[in-house]
């Protein structure tokens, strides 16, 4: 059950996040030519606001989960709130990152589309960029807190704003304050730390809503089997829900850290690319 506190909090960073999306697009399309001057522009005017909306995340978080410990035990260490710039985050920098939506619109021209297609195509992959970004303020932030705050581990929130079906069936399970909370493009979902009785060391904590996911399962399989057999893992499990724990796995992406995908998803990897 959600909390006056963890409904303020979403409401908190979703208006953030709702902000800074709406600044980037109409920014980007106020660009003009989107040649190496704009790009020159957006840095030096954009993105300082995407890393100010970055650290509020961060700071909202912080604060919430100090909030969350203060409630549970009493006390919290003191520690530094992370710094969410963009190097911090993603590894890599700001001009880096954000020169993409030009390459996605120089890649869209040469493929042949027309111009506002192209433009648009970069666009969207600017807001992508910028949603990732305060998303990854929020597990960054909130790792940083965790390990200072006395829980050892956190569940995952749906806000009912963008939760797919790999959302779902994540929050159904239950985290180590050690890992970071798996993302993917979209995510917005919530972190929430709770108590684990001694002696309990359970993975699935919503039972009744994993079992409520058959269906969306069954959509993206086109076929459903309760015992793993038709998810290609190899399993012959007895349990009901080991369909469900089999369909997602954690990948490691270089830049945006662990990150949700489907069992069944292919990537490219280095020998493609080449």
């Amino acid at each position: 059950m959600a909390t006056r506190l963890d409904l303020a909090y979403d409401r908190e960073v979703h208006k953030v996040r709702t902000r800074i999306v709406s600044v980037a697009g109409r920014a980007w399309l106020g660009l003009g030519s989107y040649r190496d001057a704009d790009f020159d522009r957006m840095l030096a005017t954009l993105i300082p606001r995407i890393e100010t909306a970055q650290q509020q995340v961060a700071n909202l978080t912080d604060s919430y989960i100090r909030k969350q410990a203060l409630a549970e035990f009493g006390r919290v260490r003191d520690g530094t709130v992370f710094n969410a710039t963009t190097r911090n985050l993603r590894g890599v920098g700001s001009d880096i990152v954000y020169h993409r939506p030009f390459a996605s619109t120089y890649a869209a021209l040469s493929s042949g589309k027309a111009v506002q297609a192209a433009i648009a195509e970069g666009g969207h992959r600017l807001t992508d960029l910028v949603s990732s970004g305060v998303q990854l303020s929020k597990t960054h932030a909130a790792a940083e807190a965790m390990g200072r705050s006395g829980f050892t581990k956190y569940m995952r929130t749906l806000t009912g704003r963008e939760n797919c079906a790999m959302c779902t069936i994540a929050s159904t399970q239950r985290y180590h304050r050690g890992d970071l909370l798996p993302i993917h493009p979209g995510c917005d979902c919530g972190i929430k730390p709770f108590v684990v009785d001694p002696g309990d060391d359970y993975q699935v904590i919503d039972e009744s809503l994993l079992e409520s996911t058959h269906d969306q399962i069954a959509s993206k399989l086109g076929d459903s089997d309760r015992g793993a057999r038709l998810l290609g893992t190899g399993k012959f499990e007895k349990s009901q829900i080991s369909d469900y724990t089999d369909l997602i796995l954690t990948r490691e992406h270089g830049e945006l850290g662990p990150t949700l995908t489907w069992r069944t998803d292919k990537f490219t990897g280095t020998t493609e690319i080449n």
